[in-house]
């Protein structure tokens, strides 16, 4: 029986106790009094930060809403985009900021330094936007080799220069052994967005055709092979790559794209989720649509994972209104980036805020927003 003073276990007691509301059993001990308990704290509520803050799901979403925004106040904060939309002398400019503490710092296709850049790149890209200039903050740790910070700033520079970016101020700070990981990048951009562009999470409606540009899983399997050693038969490179010249592709086609987000941390999931809460509407994805290449779909079998929820860094997925998506699609298509592009679904005027998916043995099962990361520090 529980302690109705202070909530911990006391031990049994002989005979059988009443729970208000039910029939009192003769003989019995007299019932305790639960007016004044109170459900428990949820799992999920940390006095401490844990790996599941830094994943992209629903841990990482609750420490922002619950934690950052409310102390940086601000509506184009509150908008909660992969880049921050603003009005700046006339000119409309998007601007985001990310840092990359991923391990290993070197990966099958690509290493943290064309990560920073083309992350960044693609944030932008979210909002419509012509990336421009990037800064970049290097934080080294005691006795990394400075061939190994070489080698990744000139994978950075050449990334930068394939983007169309300018990397043109940045910083460097050392912390002890021990202290860090060898080498963290943060990197923040700013870009122009065109006139007429209106890309935010909040224009999905019902109708809308959900397009993802490419196979999925790709970035995280690619990490999760080097860092274990697993091999699964084929080698599996990470997708990395900048995708401002498909979104530019996609916006000759027509302005009126309603979404972009780019699934990195937390997959196709998460990042489906995110947009139907956002603009409170239901989205039914098909699962046999959506295109996960067969060395991730080992992968994810062998080792119990959900391709839905594994990491990308060279994929989006669009939002676009149904009179729209084959003109878009075949754009898409027609780019090296784009050229495995798929509509996997529409979003719904039914289930809001929620995302289902109709499996391939007919039957429906929602897709939930990731609690945190199936693999942490993959970016």
């Amino acid at each position: 029986m529980a302690d109705t003073t202070t909530g911990t276990a006391t031990g049994t007691t002989t005979g059988t106790a009443s729970v208000p509301g039910t029939a009192t059993v003769p003989g019995a001990a007299p019932a305790p009094d639960f007016s004044g308990w109170s459900c428990p704290v949820p799992l999920r509520d940390h006095p401490r930060v844990v790996m599941g803050h830094g994943g992209g799901g629903a841990m990482s979403a609750e420490l922002v809403a619950n934690l950052f925004a409310p102390a940086f106040g601000g509506a184009t904060l509150a908008a909660l985009a992969d880049s921050a939309t603003v009005d700046l002398g006339g000119a409309r400019l998007a601007f985001s900021t990310d840092s990359y503490v991923v391990r290993p710092l070197f990966f099958p296709g690509g290493c943290i330094g064309d990560l920073a850049v083309n992350g960044t790149v693609n944030d932008l890209a979210m909002s419509g936007a012509r990336a421009a200039y990037l800064s970049c903050g290097f934080i080294l740790e005691e006795g990394v080799e400075t061939a190994v910070v070489g080698r990744i700033a000139e994978t950075m520079g050449a990334a930068a220069r394939a983007a169309g970016v300018e990397i043109v101020t940045g910083d460097t700070k050392v912390v002890e052994s021990g202290r860090g990981d060898g080498v963290y990048v943060n990197t923040a951009g700013i870009g122009l967005v065109p006139a007429g562009v209106d890309i935010r999470p909040q224009r999905a409606v019902p109708g809308d055709v959900v397009i993802v540009s490419g196979e999925i899983g790709l970035h995280g399997v690619a990490i999760m092979s080097v860092r274990e050693g697993l091999e699964f038969g084929a080698r599996v490179e990470s997708d990395c790559a900048a995708l401002g010249g498909l979104v530019g592709a996609m916006l000759a086609v027509t302005p009126d794209i309603h979404v972009l987000r780019d699934p990195t941390r937390g997959g196709l999931g998460a990042a489906v989720n995110e947009i139907a809460a956002a603009a409170g509407v239901g989205v039914a994805l098909r699962e046999r649509a959506i295109p996960v290449p067969d060395q991730v779909a080992s992968a994810c079998a062998i080792l119990g994972l959900d391709p839905m929820y594994v990491a990308n860094e060279g994929k989006l997925v669009a939002f676009v209104p149904r009179d729209q998506a084959d003109a878009v699609l075949a754009a898409m298509r027609a780019h090296p980036l784009g050229a495995r592009a798929a509509v996997v679904g529409e979003c719904v005027d039914d289930h809001h805020g929620m995302v289902v998916t109709r499996t391939a043995f007919g039957g429906t099962r929602v897709v939930d927003l990731p609690l945190g990361e199936q693999l942490p520090r993959i970016c």
